[in-house]
């Protein structure tokens, strides 16, 4: 993490994140220095003299005596936090966890949150956690761990308290829209091992990969199930379902390597705009911006050249976020892939961290990206091609309260076009689908005992629309297709 060279002045490695709440990783390191020029602005003397006076009488006048390194630190992380829902400090306890959940594995009970009004809100359960099992679902409000409540805390301290040693039990409080009463939850601890990639033959010739985080072998992942799937299928595959439901994000280069498995090569993923140089990047579908190791072979060396081209369709919900909606944006921008599902959450920013020594790091919002077409979705999210409600087959609904990124305070605003990040593409040809997805006879049974949460069920009714639209575009391609007549 820390540089091994000791220079004159000292340093800071800024690491780039696209994620949304606490599980965000880091990727694409660079150097800066700590000292640079803040724009030669002078100090704000009257606001310093305040903060002193208000230092000292804490000091003086409080009702017991407090540290003063415990009243520093509040102070900076009450400094930092005011700025938008992704900056923070990050004590020695939470830097370190943060650099542990880059490996994929960590302890906790597996929940993506944000802080907002003071209350924890779940921005996505991890898959084949504690969390997950329970039936924690994105949008619940988190007011009580065990019998202290989370009104006052920070958002760091809310999931320190929330972790613990594994194997020890921990009660949540959850207010969840439609329900009457608050819900509680008694969760284990556990080792989280977060599987990034999964995958099957959802139907004879067409594929399913979920990814379920972003992290640091999610590329090298998709690859081999790309692969794997082609090779199941022993022939070309009709289609394939990318699926990035409640996926909330993770490391920047991720998201690039899994666009470039579908992309031309050199075609640009990400582009970031912010106030400093460093903030400047654009990232395009080649093996410098997604390999972890430079001069290794690239992950895609072995895949199929027809994935280039494969009928294509990501789904994607309200816990959809960041770097996976940087992935379902390039893919739009393209119109490499038909977006399937609901408004995904709506975070466009970039996080950098910056340590302060060996033990700390400050969290901090540095740019915002933006997708090939220069949208911006933040606060928006990305708008599906197809919009298809959560539920199952058997009719009960499976859509939770949604809290998106419009939803949290003190988020920062969108720089472009008002409508920009709300156009669809390719009008005509949804219209097509729509109505060629009509004619198809249903998948399931609407006795279907399946769990839906198994991975690709036929209880699933997104990825089931999904694979209709995969067939029906393979409808479309045969009729455009050239008939050749033979002679007479």
């Amino acid at each position: 993490m820390s540089s091994s060279q000791k220079k004159p002045k000292l340093q800071k490695i800024a690491l780039l994140l696209a994620g949304a709440g606490l599980g965000v990783a880091l990727s694409l390191s660079f150097n800066a220095v700590a000292d640079k020029d803040a724009g030669g602005n002078p100090l704000p003397v009257e606001e310093l003299r305040a903060f002193s006076t208000v230092f000292g009488l804490i000091k003086q006048s409080y009702v017991e005596p407090v540290e003063d390194k415990k009243l520093i630190t509040e102070a900076i992380k009450g400094m930092v936090s005011g700025l938008d829902p992704h900056s923070s400090y990050l004590d020695a306890e939470a830097f370190k966890d943060m650099q542990i959940q880059t490996q994929g594995e960590f302890g906790g009970l597996g929940i993506e949150v944000s802080m907002e009004d003071g209350l924890v809100r779940v921005v996505s359960p991890i898959e084949d956690t504690p969390a997950y099992r329970a039936g924690v679902k994105p949008g619940d409000f988190i007011a009580k761990i065990d019998e202290t409540p989370v009104q006052g805390m920070s958002l760091n301290d809310a999931v320190t308290k929330m972790r613990g040693k594994i194997g020890t039990s921990v009660t949540l409080t959850m207010l969840r829209k439609g329900e009457g009463k608050p819900i509680i939850v008694t969760l284990k601890r556990a080792v989280i091992k977060v599987q990034s990639v999964k995958s099957k033959m959802a139907e004879p010739g067409y594929g399913y990969i979920r990814i379920a985080q972003f992290q640091e072998h999610t590329t090298a992942n998709v690859a081999q199930a790309i692969e794997t799937l082609y090779k199941e299928n022993k022939v070309p595959l009709k289609g394939i379902v990318l699926d990035l439901r409640n996926n909330p994000g993770g490391l920047l280069n991720g998201a690039v390597g899994v666009s470039a498995s579908f992309l031309p090569k050199d075609a640009l993923v990400v582009y970031t705009e912010g106030r400093t140089p460093d903030s400047k990047i654009k990232l395009t579908a080649s093996k410098e911006n997604y390999l972890r190791e430079s001069g290794r072979d690239d992950y895609f060396k072995n895949t199929p050249k027809d994935v280039k081209n494969v009928p294509l369709v990501v789904l994607v919900n309200g816990g959809s976020a960041s770097a996976s909606e940087i992935v379902a944006g390039a893919l739009q921008d393209y119109k490499r892939a038909i977006v399937v599902g609901t408004q995904t959450f709506g975070k466009a920013s970039v996080q950098t961290i910056m340590p302060i020594d060996n033990k700390t790091a400050l969290k901090l919002t540095t740019a915002r990206y933006f997708t090939p077409l220069g949208r911006s979705i933040q606060l928006k999210g990305i708008t599906p091609d197809i919009e298809v409600e959560e539920a199952v087959l058997n009719g009960k609904e499976q859509s939770a309260f949604r809290i998106r990124e419009a939803d949290l305070g003190h988020r920062l605003d969108n720089p472009t076009d008002k409508e920009a990040g709300n156009k669809k593409t390719a009008s005509e040809t949804k219209t097509e689908i729509k109505t060629e997805i009509k004619k198809l006879k249903p998948i399931a049974s609407e006795t279907a005992e399946e769990n839906p949460r198994e991975l690709a069920s036929k209880n699933d009714y997104q990825l089931q629309q999904a694979l209709n639209i995969l067939k029906v575009q393979q409808i479309l391609q045969n009729k455009a297709a050239p008939v050749s007549v033979p002679a007479k």
